[in-house]
């Protein structure tokens, strides 16, 4: 992995500040630090464009060549240890890196890829869930993988693989991230779209209900107007219809015609 160690073509600058910075980034340069080892901080400056290729590729350990040099058995090796951006998160705007020594070991993020088609695709509303997409490890600087391969072809539905389960490239290589940090799983996506449809179903009102005692009042009560309908109590009899047996004044047998009633 030593051998293939890119070098970035390094110059030192003496100043330092935001308005320097932005003028050395107008001209197509990236300012960048190296520290640690005990020594002072060296603020350096790299080709933008050569130092960004790199960073895309996850390569994380370069040997820096200084006067023009390219010798990859010179130059100091050193650690990509953080990558400042702009305002917006799209731009780096500065790079930090750290000395390092090639029998020390170190603690970096290794990306993540993942290889093969999981199985549990094929099922309907299956999807592939990728929430770790790198993991910390720590190793010698000659062992550091440039990324770490991960199979899930086997890979079913509800089930996944966590930090713990993943094969690292070699022994010496120690696996700092959460072991129960979840790489890769298999989920149904149809299951949560059910369930909020099953929650806003629950929440409809039901239709109202008519007991029997309702039901059997309402045919019981007799419609205005009705054929052979009794009057209400108390009701004045309808026009033109007999009173009622033994109802307040009808005649009497052998009383007395009302007054202007015709005499036979």
């Amino acid at each position: 992995m030593l051998q293939k160690t890119p070098v970035l073509q390094a110059q030192n600058r003496d100043q330092t500040g935001t308005r320097y910075c932005q003028r050395i980034r107008s001209k197509g340069q990236l300012p960048a630090v190296v520290y640690g080892h005990k020594q002072a901080p060296v603020s350096i400056v790299l080709n933008f464009k050569e130092a960004i290729s790199h960073f895309n590729k996850g390569e994380k350990i370069f040997r820096l060549g200084f006067d023009g040099s390219k010798e990859k058995d010179g130059g100091q090796v050193v650690l990509l240890k953080d990558l400042q951006f702009d305002h917006l998160g799209t731009n780096v705007v500065h790079a930090d890196f750290a000395r390092v020594d090639l029998n020390e070991r170190i603690r970096t993020r290794v990306a993540i890829h993942l290889v093969g088609e999981a199985k549990g695709l094929k099922t309907a509303g299956a999807i592939l869930m990728h929430p770790t997409n790198e993991v910390v490890v720590e190793c010698l600087v000659t062992e550091l993988p440039e990324y770490i391969e991960i199979s899930i072809a086997d890979l079913d539905v509800d089930q996944q693989i966590n930090a713990g389960q993943v094969k690292l490239p070699s022994d010496n290589i120690k696996m700092i991230t959460d072991s129960h940090a979840i790489v890769a799983q298999i989920v149904i996506q149809q299951e949560i779209v059910v369930g909020e449809a099953t929650a806003a179903e629950g929440g409809a009102a039901e239709p109202e209900v008519l007991t029997a005692k309702k039901a059997d009042g309402e045919e019981g009560a007799a419609a205005p107007g009705a054929k052979g309908a009794a009057p209400a109590k108390g009701a004045a009899p309808a026009k033109g219809a007999a009173p009622a047996a033994g109802a307040k004044g009808a005649a009497a047998p052998g009383a007395k015609p009302a007054g202007g009633a015709a005499k036979k």
